[in-house]
């Protein structure tokens, strides 16, 4: 008999605590190093995954971090390392939590956060597909590798097409969940 989703649901949400609790960049790597190791197999691709998600976030942080600390006079690197191995060991465990566990299964317990759950993994479905549809078509529309402007046009219009169905999904989301009762005081 293997281990409950919801079991795996309470160890990871445990693990993203204790996380929280180490404070030196080489305990922080070494449980890194200890987790991409114990994700057998998919390890590389997960780890691809995480690097890939926390590239823009991590970038973003530390470089505004470093503006703000040399404006101050005090860089603490140690810092910048250890905010950036959390997140990446964060990162890394909530998707090997997603790859090995039925959220779903997860969360039945908790009616209204599966209920939540279900909607998300709707929208991101919905996003995949519109995602993979831009890939195709820009892929279709051109021979040969397209220079970054018609990259950076693509990618603009794939943005604007996304902001658009989540506003437009938000809403219909809010009326119906506003017909029934939802938010009901």
């Amino acid at each position: 008999m293997g281990v409950s989703a919801q079991t795996w649901l309470v160890a990871y949400g445990a693990a993203l605590v204790a996380v929280t609790f180490i404070h030196q960049p080489t305990a922080l790597a070494a449980l890194l190093a200890l987790t991409v190791a114990a994700a057998g197999p998919q390890r590389w691709r997960l780890l691809k995954k995480t690097l890939l998600a926390v590239l823009a976030f991590s970038l973003m942080v530390s470089v505004g971090y470093v503006i703000v600390s040399l404006w101050r006079g005090h860089l603490d690197p140690d810092y910048l390392l250890l905010a950036n191995l959390r997140v990446l060991l964060m990162v890394f465990l909530g998707f090997w939590f997603v790859a090995r566990v039925d959220v779903l299964a997860a969360l039945a317990g908790w009616p209204t956060l599966r209920l939540v759950a279900t909607l998300a993994l709707g929208q991101i479905r919905t996003f995949e597909r519109i995602v993979a549809d831009f890939r195709l078509a820009f892929e279709s529309r051109n021979i040969a590798r397209p220079h970054l402007t018609a990259r950076a046009r693509n990618a603009a219009a794939q943005g604007i097409a996304l902001m658009d169905k989540s506003v437009a999904s938000a809403t219909e989301s809010t009326l119906a969940m506003k017909s029934r009762g939802a938010f009901d005081a």
